[in-house]
């Protein structure tokens, strides 16, 4: 994620599923995506940034189901860029939606995964609380 993204756009992708290192691999035969470990819960598993082999710029996370991930889809989840993940939550319940997480941290960033009306789901994200 670069810090000249606009709000609405989406900012990141990722997918959280029980078995990441097996999925990471997969992705990386079928695709040809580079992986980099990402040490979580202080280095008691590893979560994987994925990476185009032709300039290793980062375009994807693959993720455990677990730590902060728990309660996450398994899915690959696009994050939009909102202005206030408050107001922006509320207003996803009062249209119909459904707030599938709570507000979570990530460094100064927080994000919320809801679920629209039709059943899609996505993240939003704000950035630099």
């Amino acid at each position: 994620m670069n810090d000249d993204n606009k709000v609405g756009e989406m900012v990141w992708m990722d997918l959280t599923v029980a078995n990441a290192s097996e999925v990471k691999d997969f992705y990386q035969s079928v695709i040809g995506w580079q992986s980099e470990d990402i040490a979580m819960d202080n280095g008691q598993y590893h979560d994987y940034s994925m990476a185009l082999a032709s300039n290793s710029e980062t375009v994807t996370g693959i993720c455990h189901a677990k730590g902060p991930n728990a309660d996450m889809p398994a899915t690959w989840l696009p994050y939009f860029l909102v202005t206030d993940i408050e107001q922006s939550t509320q207003n996803a319940v009062k249209q119909g939606g459904e707030l599938l997480t709570p507000i979570k941290s990530m460094g100064s960033d927080k994000y919320a995964v809801i679920k629209d009306p039709s059943g899609a789901m996505c993240a939003l994200y704000q950035k630099n609380v």
